[in-house]
C-alpha cells in the first residue's frame, strides 16, 4: 500500500479579502519595508496602515479583473527583472525573498497584483474629467464676529469687495483663486461659495479658523483644471472608491 503525501502546510495569512488570501509573509516584508522607510519602532496605528494598504491592494487588484484586466506575465517577469538589477543579482532578490517568508511563485504572485492594482488606480483616475464647473472666489477673513458684521454691513452700503478683502489681506488680497467642488478643506465654504452667482457675496460664515464672508469673481461650467486641483480630485476619487469597495467587501483580519 503507497503511503499517503501529506498535505502541503496552508501558507499562514495575514487577512481575506472576499476569500483571497493576504500572507503573513507579504505583511511582515511590508512591515520591514515602512519600518526601513521611516526609521524608527512601528506602533500599533503603523501596523495597522500597513495592512490596510495592503487590503486596497487587493480590492484594487480584484477590480482590474472584473474590468476585464488580463495579466501580462511579461510585465511580471520585467519587474521581476527590474528589482533583480536593483539588488544587484537574482541570489540577492531570492535572498530577500527567503528572509521575509516569501517562496518565489508566491513573490510572483504579489508582484502581478501589484501590477494589476496599479492598472486599476490608473483606470480610476482616467475617468476624471479634464475640465469641470469652477468659481473664482476671494474672501474677506476675520476672526471677531462683531467685526465681520461690522465688514457685512459696509458691503451693504456700497463699499467695494476688492478693496476691504486688500485691506485685510495685503499679499493676497483674499483671492482664493480657481477651485472645483471638493477642493477647499472646508466643504461648508465650498458650498457657499458654488451657490454664488458673479459678483455677489456671501453672509457671514463661520468655521474653525474665523469668520468669512466670501464674494465669486467668476465661474466657468467646463474649465481644464490645474495640476494641484486634479491632485486632490484625484485623491479622493480614490478614497471615495476605495470606501465604496470596502462596503461592498468581505474583510476578515486573521492577525491579533
Amino acid at each position: 500500500m503507497t503511503p499517503q503525501q501529506p498535505s502541503p502546510t496552508p501558507q499562514p495569512l495575514a487577512a481575506l479579502v472576499n476569500g483571497e488570501g493576504i500572507g503573513l509573509g507579504e505583511y511582515r516584508a511590508e512591515l520591514a519595508r515602512y519600518k526601513a522607510a521611516v526609521g524608527r519602532e512601528l506602533s500599533t496605528e503603523d501596523e495597522l496602515k500597513v495592512l490596510n494598504d495592503l487590503i486596497e491592494r487587493v480590492l484594487l487588484a480584484q477590480a482590474a479583473v472584473e474590468a476585464g484586466y488580463l495579466l501580462d506575465e511579461g510585465s511580471v517577469q520585467a519587474r521581476y527583472d527590474q528589482l533583480v538589477t536593483q539588488l544587484g543579482d537574482e541570489g540577492a532578490l531570492l535572498a530577500w525573498m527567503s528572509a521575509n517568508g516569501y517562496s518565489e511563485s508566491d513573490f510572483r504572485h504579489d508582484l502581478a497584483r501589484s501590477i494589476a492594482g496599479a492598472w486599476m488606480r490608473d483606470k480610476i483616475l482616467s475617468e476624471l474629467p479634464g475640465t469641470i464647473e469652477q468659481v473664482h472666489a476671494r474672501q474677506i477673513l476675520l476672526y471677531n464676529l462683531d467685526e465681520a458684521n461690522e465688514i457685512y454691513t459696509q458691503l451693504g452700503a456700497g463699499e467695494d469687495f476688492a478693496a476691504l478683502a486688500a485691506q485685510y489681506d495685503p499679499v493676497a488680497k483674499g483671492d482664493l483663486g480657481w477651485f472645483p467642488r471638493g477642493y477647499l478643506l472646508n466643504p461648508k465654504l465650498e458650498e457657499v461659495a458654488f451657490g454664488l452667482q458673479p459678483g455677489e457675496y456671501s453672509q457671514v460664515v463661520e468655521t474653525e479658523i474665523g469668520f468669512h464672508i466670501l464674494q465669486v469673481i467668476e465661474r466657468d461650467s467646463q474649465k481644464p483644471l490645474v495640476p494641484d486641483a486634479r491632485l486632490v480630485l484625484q485623491q479622493m476619487a480614490l478614497q471615495n472608491w476605495m470606501e465604496t469597495r470596502r462596503a461592498q467587501s468581505d474583510i476578515e483580519v486573521l492577525i491579533p
